[in-house]
């Protein structure tokens, strides 16, 4: 650590260094999965920050932060750059504004830290710090609607760490992986203490974590297929590309009737539900009589301003063979997001911004909210807890939507906005967390990939590769019982870090008045 050492001493030099150190981070999240990378980085970042003040560390962090934030989401520009209509220079720009915003929860971090524990002992390198690290995860995961990307727990989905979640969730994980990377910074010091107290708490938690669990198989099976129709962002909402690509699924879905339950993505209906009556009636038809039922994704519009990004289900409702399929228009069978995606799904101040640029008019911009909580999903009597494209990243929606009786979650998705970028990958690593903390299969059906199951230990057992057009089908087993992050959710975890941090400023207070 010599070298590191050296950094101390030198503002630029060692804001360069947290800066690279944050960049690295992304190589711990999918695709690359090198989930080791991060406690380490982390740590290098805080052994360099052990001698700063609050201001110096706010700053401090923030550099970290952008780094972590503008490589890590780098993949955002993509959209801006080729679908919003924005020149590159300014897709870029937007990007890193993002990032610098998001920069900001790291640097209030490192703020708050030094102001409770100016002196970089223990206390705050393993307690104080992944304390407030995992309070600002939560808060970046609802503050301005939300974006809770690269929590760095999701780091861990390919790791030894991973099961910890079924027991406290991506935010358990993320403090556990600071905490540890607060013990690795002390050992940088030489402070052994620390790190042998540390290091086998973690390991005991991986052990102890799953039996807080009971979820066991259930002996049944789903028998899915779901279809991947790799439609061209570019024409996807072209009106002429319509009718071609409702026959693009029917034509791939016709094959693969003797699944159970037959999946296309979000908005794979690129179209209001009441325009194209005539061609769900005969999907409806056409999946009753084949035994079968089709969940997909379309455009719902109640009114002439109205419009919900929906889920709908054709065919068969309650059981495999019934007289007839239970698709209405408007029925009760459906779900509409809640979760709406800023710029992509609606505007804020859209009389401002929509004059501005093209980007802030992109096709269906203009959606409305679906309730916070709604029915599951109905076909064929399995009962399936949807969540469309960007929900699957508030880990406590889909929680409070799943429901004791629910077979499977499933999450649809169109990440072709995002070209061949690494966006995608972390959106599927996203939708594997979830698998862990709930302890249910993931069906994760898109438009050009990734389409995959995942299984309730985090793992994807069948994929298709991206880009390409394809089927997927496969027997999913189905669980029983519940995780311990199902009944608790992440209130455990986040009680405990508020405790840590009441602590330190107890602690700092008292110090205060005996110095």
């Amino acid at each position: 650590m010599s070298f590191i050492s050296k950094l101390h001493g030198h503002k630029w030099t060692r804001l360069v260094a947290a800066f690279l150190a944050g960049s690295s981070c992304t190589l711990a999240f999918a695709p690359y999965d090198l989930w080791g990378v991060l406690p380490v980085a982390f740590a290098i970042a805080l052994y360099l920050g052990h001698s700063l003040n609050a201001k110096q560390s706010f700053v401090h962090w923030l550099s970290f932060g952008f780094g972590y934030f503008v490589v890590g989401i780098s993949w955002v520009h993509v959209s801006m750059a080729e679908y919003g209509g924005m020149p590159l220079i300014a897709s870029l720009l937007l990007m890193a504004l993002l990032a610098l915003y998001l920069a900001l929860f790291p640097a209030l971090t490192g703020y708050l830290s030094r102001r409770l524990s100016p002196k970089s002992g223990w206390q705050h390198d393993v307690l104080l710090f992944p304390a407030l690290w995992g309070l600002m995860e939560w808060a970046r995961g609802w503050v301005l609607t939300g974006f809770p990307w690269l929590w760095a727990g999701y780091s861990q989905t390919e790791g030894p760490l991973a099961p910890i979640a079924a027991g406290f969730g991506a935010i358990g994980l993320s403090f556990l992986i600071i905490f540890i990377a607060g013990a690795l910074a002390q050992l940088f010091k030489k402070r052994w203490q620390s790190t042998a107290i540390c290091l086998p708490l973690a390991v005991v938690l991986i052990f102890i974590s799953p039996q807080f669990s009971n979820v066991t198989a259930s002996g049944k099976t789903m028998k899915v297929a779901m279809v991947q129709g790799n439609i061209p962002q570019s024409t996807k909402w072209h009106p002429e590309m319509l009718w071609p690509t409702m026959i693009k699924y029917m034509d791939l879905t016709r094959e693969n009737y003797d699944a159970d339950v037959i999946i296309w993505p979000e908005a794979a209906v690129p179209a209001p539900e009441h325009l194209v009556d005539d061609f769900l009636v005969t999907a409806n038809k056409s999946a009753n009589l084949n035994d079968s039922a089709i969940v997909t994704g379309i455009i719902s519009q109640t009114s002439e301003t109205t419009f919900y990004n929906a889920l709908i289900v054709l065919g068969n409702m309650h059981k495999k063979q019934q007289a007839h399929g239970d698709y209405v228009l408007h029925g009760s069978n459906e779900y509409k997001k809640h979760h709406l995606l800023p710029i992509g799904e609606f505007v804020p101040f859209e009389d401002w911004l929509r004059p501005i640029a093209p980007l802030f008019d992109l096709p269906m911009s203009s959606f409305t909210r679906g309730s916070y909580v709604q029915p599951d999903l109905l076909a064929l009597g399995y009962h399936i807890t949807p969540a469309i494209c960007f929900e699957i990243t508030f880990p406590e929606q889909v929680r409070d939507n799943l429901k004791a009786n629910s077979d499977v979650i499933l999450t649809v998705s169109n990440d072709a906005w995002f070209g061949t970028s690494i966006g995608p990958l972390q959106h599927m690593q996203i939708a594997q967390m979830r698998a862990i903390e709930l302890g249910k299969p993931v069906l994760r059906a898109t438009n050009n990939g990734v389409t995959a199951i995942v299984n309730p230990q985090g793992k994807i057992t069948e994929q298709l590769p991206q880009f390409k057009t394809g089927v997927l089908q496969a027997e999913v087993p189905l669980m029983k019982g519940e995780t311990l992050f199902y009944r608790l959710g992440q209130l455990p975890v986040l009680l405990f870090c508020g405790l840590l941090v009441v602590a330190g400023f107890v602690y700092s207070r008292k110090k205060t008045a005996t110095d």
